[in-house]
């Protein structure tokens, strides 16, 4: 087979993979402007289901908690992942290092049906010894920003592995503490990693219905738990709605940490060509 065939062959199959992975998400889109009450006929054009959405008090609401928790577990799991990819790669050999190691790659392996039933029972067994704590947002953040460390850990562990350890020891031969190495050379070059894990771990958290489910309790339902239940009973097209502005949302939140790490990478070659030059 030719190249020219072989490239033609790759550019086809690339389009066709791309097309069957987001023709249903156009899909949704161009649908959450119709204005009939059935979610997979057309009628015409209109933004009467936007409308609608405004005036969901539940769907809103549901949202507003998804954003919350999705923000404060994204934050404490590039925390927690942070200082977990740090230990594993930065210290070789330590007591426990093993088990961290495998207690960290854990929960991406493990199904989340089991991940929150474990944290259930778990929770409802200090519950009845202490009183505390309830079933609600602090439960329902904390199994969120358990799986979360995980993925931040991998995120932030394969930028580590990138990084020229030179540039540590440089700055500790010019007589910077193992702290001041850490907040002026270590952390700035994470930054692009840092914002990946954050965006990813958001994601996650804010996409999670399984974990939710069960770590929640009464009047704690977030969205994706409020469109799973709609969803047995029939879709509403406001829906539709929610699901787009969600979109455009992340895909404007990806574009510009896709630029800030752009930016950050180029003038990190500025810089090391400047240092190569001097």
């Amino acid at each position: 087979m030719s190249p020219k065939i072989n490239a033609w062959f790759s550019r086809a199959w690339m389009l066709a993979v791309y097309f069957f992975l987001f023709l249903p998400i156009f899909t949704l889109v161009a649908y959450s402007f119709n204005d009939s009450q059935l979610v997979t006929v057309w009628s015409h054009a209109s933004l009467r289901w936007y409308a609608a959405l405004m005036q969901d008090s539940d769907l809103i609401a549901a949202v507003l908690l998804s954003l919350k928790i999705a923000f404060f577990s994204a934050l404490i799991s590039v925390f927690f992942g942070l200082f977990t990819a740090f230990a594993l790669n930065r210290y070789q050999r330590f007591s426990g290092r093993s088990l961290l190691s495998s207690m960290a790659s854990t929960p991406l392996v493990m199904p989340d049906v089991i991940v929150g039933l474990s944290l259930l029972l778990m929770l409802v067994s200090v519950q009845q010894a202490t009183g505390y704590p309830e079933r609600g947002l602090f439960t329902i953040l904390l199994g969120h920003a358990l799986l979360g460390t995980a993925y931040a850990t991998v995120v932030v562990s394969s930028r580590l592995g990138e990084m020229d350890r030179q540039l540590d020891e440089a700055a500790m031969d010019l007589g910077c503490r193992p702290w001041q190495v850490f907040s002026l050379v270590t952390l700035p070059l994470l930054m692009p990693a840092l914002l990946s894990a954050f965006l990813l771990t958001f994601t996650l958290s804010f996409d999670d219905v399984v974990l939710s489910s069960f770590l929640s309790g009464p009047g704690y339902s977030t969205m994706p738990m409020v469109i799973f239940s709609r969803a047995r009973l029939g879709l509403n097209p406001s829906i539709n709605a929610v699901a787009t502005v969600t979109i455009a949302v992340v895909t404007l939140a990806v574009i510009a940490s896709t630029l800030y790490s752009l930016r950050q990478e180029r003038r990190r070659k500025r810089e090391m060509a400047q240092v190569q030059r001097d």
